[in-house]
């Protein structure tokens, strides 16, 4: 048995739910921002950070505020962009995340039921996840965002300033192309085995140009061509075979970029596969990409967070608790205050030892 609902076009939504002049503009420069860092411009640290999947708005908007705070508080050491993660990839069935599922329906359906209808509702989503987008970008955070499903991209694509292709999707034709195609800089996380190689084909082909397949502004399928994102980038995550995190792992995959002629940078991610989805490793693994950072290492461009209002993680179900997330577990903001001071002090350190060396 098979249902549908015609969704809204993007130029709908965007006219329901519109983005702020002021808000787009500063979207751009955070955009270019990120870049510079990216570039070695800007001797700013990258920190992505944020709930590994927002479930609840009114949370998700209250941790904002918060690291709003930590961000101010550390901008001269840490460009600091926010996970706001409304799609959820899943290895099996599970909750695919807010903007595919708003009502969180999953949890109430057993394996059978699962198996038996669909759950969620895109229709509903989309305003929903697309409203939260546009108050957290008010905000005057910088937002990431992991594409999941290609053809929602062009709902969300104006709001998000650092895109990710996640590790189960980093080999897929259609999210390498989409890459390409997306205005602000990607990052291709390794593959959930370890596998690095996938990832530095995935920069490859998105800095090419490509014809595209999607939908446009009014709905229309559409092919779009590309010049090429050069702000590609890798994320290691670790994997099914242990991290890599370390200085030897992290040395390889910037000679694996040098060999194949790409800007030798990494994203670095301290949870998922680096920490061993155990959130309370997550300072740990911070702190040692801390002691390479401060010991000079310029190829780490960015560190990956995953942090809520309260630490830890919690089943779906009919009563949940404020501020805990439903997928993965998470930092809460405590701890993740200290590991950016942690960080700061890395970044400090590695600019006064190039302002030596400078001095010689």
């Amino acid at each position: 048995m098979t249902d549908s609902a015609v969704l809204p076009t993007p130029e709908e939504l965007r006219h329901c739910v519109p983005l702020p002049e002021a808000a787009a503009e500063q979207i751009a420069e955070h955009r270019a921002e990120i870049a510079g860092v990216l570039d070695g411009v800007d001797d700013r640290l990258l920190v992505i950070v944020g709930p590994c999947s927002a479930h609840d708005p009114l949370a998700t908007v209250d941790y904002a505020r918060a690291l709003a705070r930590l961000a101010a508080e550390y901008d001269g050491e840490l460009c600091v962009v926010l996970r706001a993660y409304l799609e959820k990839p899943r290895t099996s069935i599970g909750w695919p995340g807010l903007l595919l599922d708003p009502g969180l329906d999953d949890w109430s359906a057993g394996p059978a039921e699962r198996v038996a209808r669909p759950i969620g509702d895109v229709r509903a989503g989309l305003p929903v996840g697309r409203r939260l987008l546009v108050e957290l970008a008010d905000l005057g955070l910088p937002l990431a965002y992991e594409f999941v499903e290609p053809l929602l991209a062009p709902y969300v694509t104006d709001l998000v300033s650092w895109a990710a292709i996640g590790a189960r999707t980093v080999e897929s034709p259609a999210h390498r192309r989409l890459a390409s195609a997306l205005p602000m800089p990607v990052g291709c996380k390794n593959r959930a085995d370890g596998d690095v190689g996938a990832a530095v084909d995935a920069v490859t082909v998105a800095a090419a140009g490509h014809s595209v397949v999607g939908i446009d502004a009014r709905g229309r399928a559409a092919v779009r061509r590309t010049g090429g994102n050069p702000y590609a980038h890798v994320v290691l995550r670790g994997g099914a075979h242990g991290p890599n995190f370390d200085a030897d792992s992290v040395a390889g995959a910037l000679r694996l970029l040098e060999s194949d002629g790409l800007p030798a940078r990494v994203v670095v991610d301290a949870s998922h596969g680096n920490s061993g989805k155990d959130h309370t490793r997550q300072p740990g693994v911070a702190a040692d990409l801390a002691a390479q950072i401060a010991g000079g290492q310029r190829g780490i461009v960015g560190v990956m967070l995953e942090s809520f209002v309260h630490p830890g993680c919690q089943p779906l179900g009919p009563r949940l608790a404020y501020g805990v997330s439903v997928t993965d577990a998470c930092l809460g903001l405590d701890d993740t205050a200290e590991v950016f001071a942690v960080l700061a002090e890395a970044v400090s350190a590695r600019r006064g030892a190039s302002e030596l060396a400078v001095s010689r």
